[in-house]
């Protein structure tokens, strides 16, 4: 099978995204991967989202105090502060902010004992930019709808082969 050439991956790259919704929200993207961090702060932007990033679960607090946010997309497994941490902090300060979980390793047994630490949904890496999109969207539409659904959190799962770009 013939590799693509750099002209054609770089055709691909620069393909419009599939953004569904143009918005305002804000949304805090908190992952201590440098290259994921970036790549999901752009396509998010891209589509209309303001976005803060931050590289942990510390840093991601001291940013919702300061700037406020819609939504917090975080990874679970971080130094300093874990995913887990940061939704204790926002839970003990009753804040209602809807909350993905964007990871490789689901903290299942965190759920199982304090529900009240579900997020509204949760991707598991590698997610393509498709499953990030939808997923954002879903949620904030949830959360601005007129009832907050209490149904257990939506878990995607990557599929092998389908020819989508990863994150």
């Amino acid at each position: 099978m013939k590799e693509p050439s750099k002209s054609q991956a770089r055709k691909r790259a620069r393909a419009p995204l599939p953004c569904p919704i143009q918005s305002g929200h804000r949304i805090l993207v908190v992952e201590d991967e440098s290259d994921i961090r970036k790549l999901n702060t752009e396509v998010l932007t891209q589509c209309g989202y303001r976005v803060d990033a931050a590289e942990n679960g510390a840093v991601a607090w001291e940013t919702i105090q300061r700037h406020g946010c819609d939504l917090v997309l975080t990874d679970y497994d971080m130094p300093k502060a874990t995913g887990i941490d940061l939704v204790k902090k926002l839970r003990a300060a009753r804040m209602a902010l809807p909350v993905i979980m964007c990871t490789g390793t689901l903290p299942m047994e965190e759920f199982t004992r304090h529900p009240w630490l579900q997020p509204a949904a949760m991707l598991i890496k590698p997610y393509t930019i498709d499953e990030l999109l939808g997923t954002v969207k879903q949620v904030l539409l949830s959360a601005t709808g007129s009832s907050r659904q209490s149904t257990p959190p939506r878990v995607r799962h990557h599929q092998p082969g389908r020819g989508r770009q990863e994150l």
